[in-house]
């Protein structure tokens, strides 16, 4: 064990984390995810798990450390719901405020559709599979950076 790390973060999901940069998108998907297939085509080329917990707590274990980008519009976003866009499931109510405590601000998910959603995972640095049942359990998140006290701040998107 370490000291001040989620347990659940297993030393192949932090070895991805720390070697994103800014900008890279990394991918929390549910047990229906294609996970395996997609994963093989991105950046890592293959599959990272965070078996035994719900996609809600594993975003919480993963942005304990990693600071989502305040240079893009949307640093976050879900899954749609297939034929029901605006529909937001339990599980994106329930990730969405773990997303808005790491932050310590509100940072909606943007929605993106099913298909375009797989696209944009196969162009991701990696794929962390939860043990999620709950359909709709998939996230993109966008990797920030960590300033210096002393460095300029990027100004909020629409500001």
């Amino acid at each position: 064990m370490l000291k001040n790390l989620d347990p659940l973060l297993n030393a192949d999901v932090l070895q991805a984390l720390r070697a994103m940069g800014h900008g890279d998108e990394l991918v929390v998907c549910d047990a229906n995810f294609p996970a395996d297939s997609v994963a093989r085509a991105t950046v890592l080329g293959k599959l990272l798990r965070i078996d035994g917990a719900d996609a809600p707590r594993a975003v919480r274990a993963i942005l304990s450390v990693l600071p989502l980008d305040t240079f893009v519009e949307a640093p976050a976003m879900r899954m749609e719901v297939v034929g029901e866009p605006n529909t937001i499931p339990t599980v994106q109510h329930e990730a969405q405020a773990e997303v808005d405590a790491a932050e310590g601000r509100s940072v909606p998910f943007a929605p993106i559709e099913r298909h375009a959603f797989y696209a944009r995972a196969r162009k991701a640095y990696c794929v962390i599979a939860t043990g999620e049942t709950r359909g709709y359990g998939c996230f993109v998140f966008t990797k920030g950076v960590l300033l210096a006290p002393d460095a300029p701040r990027a100004k909020e998107p629409g500001q």
